[in-house]
């Protein structure tokens, strides 16, 4: 239900409705909050901690912390950033992230974020992980170099009812997606492109094939305007 009930956000004023956390609030009142695992269609989980602001001199993640009246949150702040800045950091020598031959380059929510942020470099060693690429499908490849265990792909194919991917294993490097068929292959599931899965990845880990560069770089999503713009006016890709 609505109501007039408002937090100050960066010292402005952002209304809520009841039951809105503060990452759903600002988005709906078209003020950024850095994030990466969250998504409006779907339940936030606070994986990432890049939406991660100061409650009342309290550290909380904006995409699970209720909206209350009176809140006073900071969100932008050179502190928040330089810690979000290293969190951006790890991410990218995790895994292999390198913009300038990825086909998802000026759609990827991580580069942009990163640009956002003014990420000059990674500064931590990189990992260069082997992780497999599974092409076996007709319509759609899969590069887990590029994961960020953001589990978005889980939570869409559960909404499908297919439940292709699951999150299994646990630590840093053991933590990863799984492809829930008998051979751990795309193309033994009843994965399409029309389900909700094929679209929902944020970095270049899910991609289909032969649509690549149809949007040439320079015209797509982040290029056209930057991510505190773009994702809280709701621009397409």
């Amino acid at each position: 239900m609505a109501n007039d009930d408002t937090f100050l956000l960066d010292g402005v004023a952002v209304p809520f409705n009841t039951g809105q956390t503060i990452l759903q609030a600002a988005h709906a009142a078209g003020r950024y909050i850095p994030h990466l695992c969250w998504h409006p269609d779907y339940k936030p989980h606070g994986s990432c901690k890049l939406c991660t602001v100061k409650i009342d001199g309290r550290l909380a993640s904006a995409c699970t912390t209720p909206a209350t009246p009176g809140l006073r949150v900071e969100n932008r702040t050179p502190e928040l950033d330089e810690q979000r800045r290293t969190l951006l950091q790890m991410l990218f020598v995790e895994g292999n992230h390198f913009c300038p031959s990825c086909e998802k380059s000026g759609q990827c929510l991580l580069q942009a974020t990163a640009y956002e942020l003014g990420m000059m470099g990674p500064h931590f060693d990189h990992f260069y992980p082997n992780r497999p690429v599974d092409a076996s499908h007709p319509d759609v490849l899969l590069d887990f170099n590029r994961c960020i265990l953001c589990s978005l792909c889980e939570q869409a194919s559960a909404r499908d009812g297919k439940f292709v991917f699951v999150m299994g294993g646990r630590g840093m490097r053991g933590r990863k997606v799984i492809i829930n068929s008998a051979t751990g292959r795309l193309a033994d599931t009843d994965f399409s492109l029309t389900d909700h899965a094929a679209s929902i990845c944020p970095v270049g880990v899910i991609l289909k094939k032969r649509v690549g560069f149809i949007v040439p770089y320079g015209q797509r999503k982040y290029d056209r305007a930057p991510v505190s713009v773009a994702d809280t006016q709701g621009d397409e890709p």
